[in-house]
């Protein structure tokens, strides 16, 4: 990520993921958040740390490519989404409908 910029934790943390399988994997202690496209491992994980008080003990990321849709005759293309799965330490816990 540029160092030239300033970024607030809830820029980096866009939104949380709740779908069935997300829901699943809370039992393991593993959370989904879509992130910023630009964004590292590190800074979703202080982020992660700073809005939830919580110790993250490893972060995946992968990228989900936007699909080519047609609308109406024309082509279009959805955008990209970056996701982080987060696994906290054992212990850990994040109440997902508190904050973000």
């Amino acid at each position: 990520m540029k160092d030239s910029i300033k970024l607030n934790h809830y820029d980096i943390i866009r939104s949380t993921v709740l779908t069935e399988k997300s829901n699943l994997m809370t039992q393991y202690s593993q959370y989904f958040f879509d992130v910023r496209l630009d964004s590292d491992k590190k800074t979703i994980k202080e982020a992660v740390e700073a809005i939830f008080n919580v110790k993250v003990k490893a972060v995946n990321t992968l990228v989900k490519k936007g699909k080519t849709r047609v609308f109406r005759g024309r082509i279009g293309k959805r955008s990209d989404v970056k996701r982080a799965i987060v696994t906290l330490s054992p212990g850990q816990k994040i109440d997902l409908n508190s904050k973000v």
